[in-house]
């Protein structure tokens, strides 16, 4: 397992670069924010609720008064909101830089998305398949450009029946949760696969905090969030240390795609790490087979020549 020597101090200056981070409110997300804007990087704050965004906004600003910072409304959930945020963007004429698929959710009740997918599937995955194939042309343009996708160890337990997107069969919080994640794995690689075959100078680089510090668990119900709790006390990362791998795929040219880059072992000091990626990850069939019906229910997909064909 390969490890780059690497950590938030090194983190190089990254003025005129613009990040587009979802789920940028909270958790590892407001945290990479925090880093990139004290490095002088743009940061458009993609969340769905822009009254939080607001406040953490004002206080990195009381920080970090020349922070370049943007609150835009973005809901996984709902593919009309990613259609309208990437719709501004192209209005405005941005370059992406980075796009750092962050943004989730975890161990919810079953209810669906406004298309008809199960609602961790629906935001963990399709809205952000969705706003990738959406902003490609953004990031074409831009200085390393790289796709981020923040994904999870629980890929390994995950199942993904991708004609059974809505969960209809035998719903578990957990388990629908570990089939997303699988879903987000499988996008990354297989993005990877064709942005190489079609010579983009975009990179897709796959990430995962390890076990984090964050909000992610506060809709599941109580014994879930009980048992988060326990865990954290011993295994969990501060948020800073979590945040490591993403903010070294997004920021250095030398990051591997096709791998799994984590923060290392737990209880160690956080360094990105190099982690071969085993099965149902490299399920190559399986990766084709949700990537075209993750194309059927979006209506976006990533052409091989032009980057995005809306269907």
């Amino acid at each position: 397992m390969d490890h780059a020597d690497w950590g938030i101090a090194d983190l190089p200056d990254q003025t005129g670069r613009t990040f587009v981070i979802t789920g940028a409110s909270s958790g590892l997300g407001s945290a990479m924010t925090r880093h990139l804007a004290r490095r002088g990087g743009r940061v458009i704050m993609a969340v769905r609720n822009t009254a939080k965004g607001d406040d953490v906004r004002r206080a990195l600003l009381a920080d970090h008064p020349g922070a370049d910072l943007v609150v835009r409304h973005l809901d996984l959930l709902d593919l009309g909101t990613v259609h309208a945020f990437a719709a501004r963007l192209r209005e405005e004429d941005v370059t992406v830089d980075a796009l750092i698929n962050n943004g989730g959710i975890g161990t919810v009740p079953r209810r669906l998305s406004p298309q008809g997918v199960e609602s961790q599937m629906a935001t963990n995955h399709l809205g952000h398949f969705a706003l990738t194939g959406l902003l490609l042309d953004r990031l074409a343009a831009g200085r390393h450009p790289v796709v981020v996708t923040v994904g999870s160890d629980l890929y390994r337990i995950g199942r993904v029946n991708p004609d059974d997107l809505a969960a209809e069969h035998g719903y578990s919080p957990g388990r629908a949760y570990a089939a997303s994640k699988l879903a987000t794995v499988l996008f990354a690689l297989e993005l990877d696969r064709r942005l190489r075959a079609a010579g983009s100078p975009v990179r897709s680089v796959l990430t995962h905090p390890g076990m984090a510090k964050t909000d992610l668990a506060r809709d599941a119900p109580l014994v879930a969030r009980a048992a988060e709790a326990v865990m954290g006390v011993v295994f969990r990362r501060p948020v800073d240390d979590a945040v490591t791998p993403m903010l070294y795929a997004a920021t250095s040219p030398e990051a591997p795609t096709g791998r799994h880059i984590g923060p290392g072992k737990p209880l160690r000091r956080a360094r990105p790490t190099f982690e071969k990626l085993s099965r149902p990850a490299t399920d190559r069939d399986l990766a084709q087979r949700l990537w075209t019906r993750s194309a059927e229910i979006t209506g976006v997909d990533i052409a091989a020549d032009d980057g995005v064909s809306p269907r």
